[in-house]
């Protein structure tokens, strides 16, 4: 009966699922896009067509980037908020919510043959529920809550890996589905159908089984609250059995630094204007010459985008045993800032997964930024703590997704891999306030040994 109810409060269904149907929705969406703009464009001479799709699909993106990342500015802080004074799977079922009704209006588009521009309505849609700068805020909450300080970085890295392959998954799929039942329903119908599919059962799974886990008083809290009555500082103990005494027995409470918690912020949005610089325009990097992608080879692709999230877990679970957490992101960023470095040169596909396996790590940086700012945090705070970063990273995105777009175009015709050379040099912008935060824990604790715990 226990194990059951320990089952209960693992969010890894909720990722699994939402990202399984965020995976058929992205292609679906950009297949969608393409080929309406392959129409609109039909009477085009062929070889200015090309061009004239990116430029449309591109132009797209933009409007639609910029209220999906926009919207969730009203609604996002204000739901977390009442996560946690109210119940903490509000920020996880209200943006499955909108989610379902989203991807619907995608559904109705397809069948009912209306403008594209519907699609803005639906990003707005997500957006004011919450979307996913409220959703993810919310499911590392829950996942921070269910873990000890010793484990939580391990334990945010393993929600990110459940991710990571449920998108995998998705995206070798997504393709096939695309265009396997294209005989017999419109392009789309198929896959947009699995994602809906998914979304619901997400929400269903959210509002019936998931429970909220219980969490102990941090490390922290526990110095504040002795402090207060004048007692002894007592030895901090994890909330998880599997924190050893003898380590937390061993730790004294730290006072949380102001200025590592800002400086990890710094780090975070610089490393995401990097990854969100680069992401956003590969999809229409993949679709133009040289490469020229069809839909199974972008399913493939993206598939082996997912795969960096196995490769990162297996990183956090080896180098937390011999790093600090601080070392691990800085290992991230290399491996990202490296990969797109090498995206930048890419001509031929054999080069474009060497680039992806280059990036091995990428996915390690943010959730161990968001292990080390709940290290500085009370538990009742996790939620705004989170979405607060979620939504400086969503402004990041958004503003960067714009500024990369058009920039993109302008170099479309004189080297289309700029952009990746740009998220490079963001990418090692953000060592800069890293290294800073390495020194300071090195100042701190009186030893030099920055690279081993």
């Amino acid at each position: 009966m226990v194990g059951m109810t320990m089952m209960r409060t693992w969010v890894e269904p909720v990722v699994a699922g939402s990202q399984l149907a965020s995976a058929f929705y992205d292609t679906a969406l950009l297949l969608v896009v393409k080929n309406y703009y392959n129409q609109t464009n039909s009477t085009a001479p062929s070889h200015l067509m090309q061009d004239a799709q990116q430029k449309a699909v591109s132009n797209f993106y933009i409007i639609y980037n910029l209220v999906l990342g926009l919207s969730p500015l009203v609604s996002a802080y204000g739901l977390s908020k009442l996560g946690d004074k109210v119940h903490r799977k509000i920020p996880i079922c209200l943006p499955l919510l909108g989610y379902l009704g989203s991807k619907s209006l995608l559904l109705l588009l397809i069948l009912l043959d209306w403008p594209i521009e519907v699609m803005y309505g639906a990003a707005a849609l997500n957006g004011l529920t919450g979307g996913f700068t409220t959703f993810w805020a919310g499911i590392m909450a829950l996942g921070s809550l269910g873990s000890s300080e010793s484990r939580r970085s391990l334990r945010l890295i393993i929600i990110e890996l459940v991710y990571g392959l449920a998108g995998f998954l998705g995206s070798m799929a997504s393709g096939y589905l695309f265009v396997g039942f294209s005989d017999r329903y419109r392009e789309g119908t198929v896959l947009v159908s699995c994602s809906i599919a998914c979304y619901a059962f997400c929400l269903l799974y959210s509002i019936f089984v998931l429970i909220v886990p219980k969490s102990a008083p941090s490390c922290t809290a526990k110095a504040k609250g002795v402090e207060e009555v004048g007692g002894q500082v007592p030895a901090c103990t994890g909330a998880a059995k599997s924190a050893q005494p003898s380590e937390s027995s061993s730790k004294a409470p730290v006072t949380p630094s102001k200025l590592i918690i800002i400086l990890l912020f710094v780090a975070a949005i610089l490393y995401d204007l990097a990854v969100v610089g680069a992401m956003n325009v590969l999809p229409l990097f993949l679709l133009r010459e040289p490469l020229s992608w069809n839909a199974v080879q972008i399913g493939y692709g993206n598939a082996a985008g997912y795969a960096i999230f196995i490769t990162s877990f297996l990183g956090v679970f080896v180098f937390s045993k011999y790093l600090r957490d601080i070392t691990m992101i800085i290992i991230g960023v290399v491996s990202f800032t490296v990969g797109a470095l090498i995206m930048a040169f890419v001509r031929w596909t054999f080069l474009f997964y060497i680039a992806r396996a280059v990036m091995l790590f990428a996915l390690i940086p943010l959730p161990t930024i968001r292990s080390m700012l709940s290290k500085h945090v009370e538990g009742s705070s996790y939620g705004k703590v989170f979405v607060l970063l979620q939504l400086s990273l969503v402004i990041t995105g958004v503003v960067t997704s714009t500024v990369f777009n058009k920039i993109y175009q302008s170099t479309l015709n004189w080297y289309s891999g700029f952009c990746f050379i740009l998220s490079f040099l963001a990418g090692c912008l953000s060592l800069l306030p890293l290294s800073i935060v390495a020194i300071k824990q090195c100042s701190t604790t009186g030893s030099f040994q920055i690279l081993t715990k």
